[in-house]
């Protein structure tokens, strides 16, 4: 709740409680109020209300279902790594050794974001880093290095869960991976320990919720019974019984539904690592098509497994802390004394009220004006929303008790809202006038204030409908459907058909055809001119253009001949007085060119 939200609603009841005053002839001032408000219940330690109402504010502002909860912990998860992958996406490394202290840093990146060992283990980073190079090589570090920041950071992502798949295929082959728990074998000892818990805890709940009922009833019906109990604060007690039934029933439910997830995981699980072995077989080279996926697969499974690892100590925390809300039972009854004031008195369990009534209905032709439902004639009778958290419509106002009530019987729907009752009895008397009753649960909750929450009263007062509704903002319910059996008969072929035979959905066969249709070649193009037309625009027509042609009739041809080279050796004389000239000639041969 916000504190804005939070303040006008203080404001508001501190407003209605002065004006009440003021009616009754007393002139307060707020600050009294304020203070006798909130002092005065705050130290009444001994109160089951002010205990239900702390264990409803604990529950209200620390719980969270598992959508909640998994997004906020991915969220959480993500902003911790954010510093280590800017560090990554940013960096332009030039060098080798900046290369490589960028690698390292993606080694830290694939052990934070895996879980699986301590980044301090010298042999946990060996592990990793053998991993990572078998799939991402220090040489492809020049690639990566090119890639956008946000193509950069999905492959820091893939390559994430590569190596961690890889590192669990490694554990079930026994050649690494002795950091990594065994996250399987911890759910499936730690999940039905937590289901005990909550069952036991149900179970004691039930016994004093039916013993509390009891003892209610029997003062209803012995005056003297009701001078002995009327000291003991019995329905404020049924009351914190009941909300602490209907959390530890929420946590109960978020237990089994873990369960169900660990065991369909544990079998897909099973089946991808198996799929794997038999697709590597002791291979040396194989296709990275066929073995990435399952390595992908295993990683999130096992990112799967983490997470109900971490649901499961949140339901686990949130049960423990429940419990002092409820401790107060053992202080004001302690076992003796509620055996004692038990004597004579018949207790009944819920299961036992409903199946007394099972062989009851009401009779939908004695009431014309009111709509009920039963199982046979609406859709989705199991999923209606049923207010006062599926207790007696008519039991909460007119004796203060929370009786559950039995579907069975019968499903008023009022005003767009389902009620249910104990028995038929009740359900003929709240039919008669459901607005005067629906008025006095509405009383009976301003006079036990846990009852705003614990029977889901909150649309019934004005000041907290906007925390009601942005709680249950993202909540859907499933609306009554009646059934009815129908049936409906049509002609196969109302109209003839209208099947055209030309029509042709290519382009290209349409171009054809209208080629076809032009015949070009054997038209000619005239114009005219007239009188209203001359001077007006341009003439033209079409022909054929002359085209260039040529032909070959010789070819050029060409041959090499041998250059002459002739030297002649001895003009210019010398020391004899006769010359003597010689000829050298060095020109090759034909056939050597």
């Amino acid at each position: 709740m916000s504190r804005d939200l939070t303040e006008s609603v203080i404001k508001e009841i501190i407003r209605e409680t002065g004006q009440e005053c003021a009616a009754r002839g007393q002139t307060v001032s707020e600050t009294l109020v304020a203070f006798m408000l909130c002092v005065t219940r705050l130290l009444d330690t001994a109160n089951p209300s002010l205990s239900t109402i702390k264990m409803q504010v604990y529950f209200d502002m620390n719980y969270a279902n598992r959508a909640e909860l998994l997004s906020e912990q991915h969220r959480l998860l993500e902003g911790r790594l954010a510093p280590v992958v800017r560090d990554i996406t940013d960096s332009h490394p030039r060098v080798q050794e900046e290369m490589e202290n960028v690698y390292r840093k993606i080694v830290s990146y694939m052990l934070l974001s895996s879980g699986l060992g301590s980044p301090t283990d010298i042999e946990v980073v060996r592990e990793v880093t053998a991993a990572l190079q078998s799939v991402f090589p220090q040489t492809e570090m020049i690639t990566f290095i090119s890639l956008s920041k946000k193509n950069k950071e999905q492959q820091l992502k893939n390559l994430a869960m590569l190596v961690t798949g890889i590192r669990l295929y490694n554990k079930e082959c026994r050649k690494g991976g002795s950091s990594i728990d065994d996250l399987p074998a911890i759910l499936n000892e730690s999940i039905p320990s937590a289901t005990r818990t909550v069952d036991e805890g149900l179970n004691t709940c039930h016994m004093l919720a039916h013993r509390y009922t009891a003892l209610l009833e029997s003062m209803q019906e012995d005056q003297h019974r009701y001078t002995q109990l009327s000291s003991f604060k019995l329905k404020e007690a049924l009351f914190n019984v009941r909300q602490y039934e209907a959390f530890l029933c929420i946590l109960l439910s978020d237990a089994i539904t873990s369960a169900q997830e660990v065991e369909k995981m544990n079998v897909q699980f099973a089946a991808t690592m198996e799929q794997l072995k038999n697709t590597v077989q002791n291979k040396v080279s194989i296709d990275t098509k066929e073995v990435f996926p399952l390595f992908v697969a295993l990683s999130n499974l096992w990112t799967g497994f983490r997470d109900e690892i971490l649901l499961l100590s949140f339901l686990t925390n949130i049960a423990n802390n429940l419990q002092q809300f409820s401790e107060i039972q053992s202080q004001l009854f302690p076992e003796e004394v509620l055996t004692s004031l038990l004597e004579g008195v018949t207790v009944k369990s819920d299961e036992e009220r409903i199946r007394e009534t099972m062989g009851t209905r009401v009779n939908v032709s004695d009431f014309k004006n009111q709509e009920w439902l039963f199982p046979e004639t609406t859709d989705n009778f199991d999923q209606l929303l049923i207010q006062y958290h599926g207790f007696c419509a008519h039991a909460i106002g007119v004796k203060g008790l929370t009786l559950p009530g039995n579907p069975a019987i019968g499903i008023l729907k009022h005003k767009e809202r389902c009620y249910v009752f104990s028995s038929k009895e009740a359900a003929y008397i709240f039919a008669q006038d459901p607005d005067k009753f629906i008025q006095l649960n509405v009383e009976k909750a301003k006079e036990y204030a846990e009852l705003i929450q614990l029977l889901e009263l909150r649309h019934q007062f004005e000041y907290l409908a906007p925390y009601a509704q942005a709680r249950n903002a993202g909540k859907c319910f499933m609306k009554p459907t009646t059934k009815c059996d129908s049936s409906t008969q049509t002609d196969t072929h109302i109209l003839p058909p209208t099947i055209v035979t030309s029509y042709e959905w290519n382009e290209w066969e349409l171009r054809r055809k209208a080629i076809k249709l032009a015949n070009l070649r054997r038209k000619l193009t005239r114009a005219m001119q007239t009188d209203l037309s001359h001077m007006r625009r341009e003439n033209s027509t079409q022909v054929y253009l002359p085209k260039d042609v040529s032909t070959q009739t010789k070819r050029d041809n060409s041959s090499s001949v041998p250059r002459p080279q002739i030297f002649l050796e001895g003009l210019r004389g010398g020391s004899s007085p006769t010359t003597h000239m010689v000829k050298v000639d060095l020109t090759r041969a034909v056939d050597e060119t």
